[in-house]
């Protein structure tokens, strides 16, 4: 009568707990009470059979329940227990040899066991019941029938709570996870489509709290022209005949925006068919869906300008270096379609398009840029569509990722072929006129001299038609419109002057002067030189000439400043007031002509004459 109490209270005590901690420790005390033992204890196995953990007891020291962990013995009667599905007893510990004993059950005092194995409904094993007596004790056949029950009923017991643990966990991981997805719009309705459960998400997503939203149909989130054109309904109809629609659309939200939902419903059905209702997710893409729209944009606008471009436009993979784009301007421009060149390793197509003496350089131009270089340079290429040699000028530069490396090589190509035969007959012609230029300023000379003679004036007009004329050979040697001015420089001096003496200095940046500057100045040059060849420091070796410059700036911009220093020259008194025709042309022709500022000072030991100049 006492066991059926114990077995009765026991079975009250689990049907109003649901707390498996505390069942276990009831089912622990009325045990022991039942069977007049002080002691008594649940060992559950865990890491898959290897471990016994003490999970409740009674009548043991609190470092043993809920702490002691301890290996399953091959030889113990715990293992045998488990193994033979049935109670097994030992009568007196001290004298048992056919199992070994776990060391911490000596410590404590115990002379008499029962281990009755509890299995979980299906057969599988949960732990055991251990009743425990600290005398020697032969447990009855009443008491080991007593103790399979016990055991047999706490097995769907422990069961029914550790299926009950785990759907709460899952419940409430379910829970925060979709109370976390604030990015999804996850929302419930009924067989009628009107919403019955209004998560966390969808409020964020759609603006509308559950107070709200519950009750109202989905509807009300859909778009007027959608709602018009009886899209929810549909969307529902294709859910419950499919088990899933697409909802992907535009929507809106309580405060009137727009959002485009990437989305489904999913019709929910019970075991028999019956319809439940319907689950909607969504998630709002609207951000992603613009940037997508912009980067089509700008596609369809690089595509557009590529098209139209005269110029080629490529982009290879820097590493494999194969074209990714090319430009529909690269047919006309090499003679071969895109497709020809594409089908295949179109790096290794490309360079046989190449003149075979520029192959290496133009290879070693395309590595450069790939480490990092924006280069600019020119080869020539046979195009296959009529056997023409083409100068192509290419202009690339290097695309880099995220991480700042170079991803993409990319370049634009002309054809420069008309440019360079422009350029070289433009070049011819200017030298023809130069040198058509000199041969008349020669006649000019050799008129003058059978004119007027070889003396006096007529002498002076053939050396200035001569400075005239080494001006025009510099234009045409430097092959543009301006000359270097210490080109100009030298060239006059080494016009009077055999070899350039120690006592000359001639210092300065290079500067390019203009045509139109160029003939005044070699001019005003000539002036300054043979007044130093005939009365100053080129006279004899006692003086001494240093012609320097610099470019400056001011408010109006950059100027040219030039200085003529000529020193250890005994200059006599009566010449210091003479005014001839090369002062002259310094003081004013260049300010005229050339908005000069002139300096010319005739001092006791030499010139000193500084011009500054504007320039370009």
């Amino acid at each position: 009568m006492k066991r059926q109490q114990v077995l009765a209270d026991f079975g009250e005590f689990a049907l109003r707990s649901n707390d498996l901690d505390k069942i276990l420790l009831e089912a622990c005390r009325l045990v022991a009470h039942a069977l007049t033992t002080k002691r008594a204890k649940i060992l559950e196995i865990q890491q898959q059979g290897e471990i016994l953990f003490v999970r409740a007891g009674v009548g043991w020291e609190p470092d043993i329940v809920g702490r002691l962990r301890m290996p399953v013995e091959e030889h113990s009667s715990e293992t045998f227990a488990i193994a033979a599905g049935r109670p097994v007893i030992s009568q007196d510990i001290n004298k048992e040899n056919r199992f070994k004993i776990p060391p911490f059950m000596h410590e404590a005092g115990v002379v008499a066991l029962v281990n009755a194995p509890i299995f979980l409904p299906g057969g599988r094993t949960y732990g055991l019941l251990q009743v425990d007596d600290t005398e020697p004790r032969d447990f009855g056949d009443d008491e080991i029938q007593f103790l399979r029950t016990y055991a047999t009923i706490l097995g769907p017991v422990i069961d029914r709570l550790l299926i009950a643990r785990t759907l709460r966990s899952t419940e409430e991981q379910y829970r925060h996870t979709v109370d976390s997805a604030l990015d999804y719009a996850i929302f419930l309705s009924d067989p009628q489509d009107r919403i019955t459960h209004w998560l966390a998400g969808a409020q964020a997503v759609f603006g509308w709290t559950a107070e709200e939203a519950v009750g109202q149909p989905t509807a009300f989130i859909f778009t007027p022209e959608d709602r018009e054109m009886n899209q929810p309904q549909r969307e529902i109809e294709a859910a419950s005949e499919t088990g899933f629609a697409p909802n992907i659309r535009w929507h809106i939200r309580k405060d009137g925006r727009r959002v485009f939902i990437d989305g489904s419903t999913r019709a929910l059905r019970e075991p028999d068919g019956t319809l439940l209702g319907f689950l909607k997710i969504g998630q709002d893409v609207t951000e992603r869906r613009a940037a997508e729209e912009r980067l089509m944009e700008s596609e369809e606008r690089f595509r557009q300008f590529g098209e139209a471009s005269s110029d080629l436009i490529w982009i290879r993979n820097a590493e494999t270096l194969q074209f990714e784009y090319l430009s529909p301007a690269f047919a006309p421009i090499y003679g071969q379609s895109r497709e020809a060149l594409l089908d295949g390793d179109t790096i290794e197509r490309w360079l046989d398009l190449i003149e075979p003496e520029d192959r290496e350089h133009v290879f070693s131009m395309i590595k450069r840029v790939r480490e990092g270089e924006r280069i600019t340079f020119a080869f020539r290429i046979v195009r296959p569509s009529d056997g023409e040699i083409r100068w192509i000028e290419n202009s690339d530069f290097p695309l880099y990722d995220a991480a700042g490396r170079v991803q993409r090589v990319a370049g634009i190509s002309k054809d420069v072929t008309d440019v360079r035969r422009n350029a070289a007959r433009l070049e011819v012609l200017v030298a023809e006129l130069q040198h058509r230029s000199r041969n008349l300023l020669g006649i000019i000379a050799a008129v003058a001299a059978k004119t007027l003679g070889r003396e006096g004036a007529a002498a002076d007009f053939q050396a200035r038609l001569k400075a005239l004329s080494r001006a025009q050979g510099l234009l045409s040697q430097f092959g543009s419109d301006t000359v270097e001015l210490g080109a100009l420089v030298r060239a006059e001096l080494a016009a009077h002057v055999d070899a350039q003496p120690l006592k000359v200095v001639i210092s300065g940046p290079k500067v390019h002067l203009t045509s139109g500057q160029v003939q005044n100045f070699a001019l005003a040059l000539h002036e300054l030189t043979t007044n130093a060849v005939k009365y100053g420091a080129l006279l004899n070796s006692a003086g001494k000439l240093a012609v320097s410059w610099q470019v400056n700036r001011n408010d109006k911009g950059r100027f040219l400043a030039l200085a003529w220093i000529e020193s250890g020259v005994d200059v006599q008194p009566e010449t210091m007031n003479r005014r001839g025709y090369g002062r002259q042309m310094i003081e004013r022709a260049l300010s005229y002509a050339l908005q000069a500022k002139t300096e010319y000072v005739l001092g006791p030991d030499g010139v000193r004459c500084l011009i500054e100049l504007p320039i370009s």
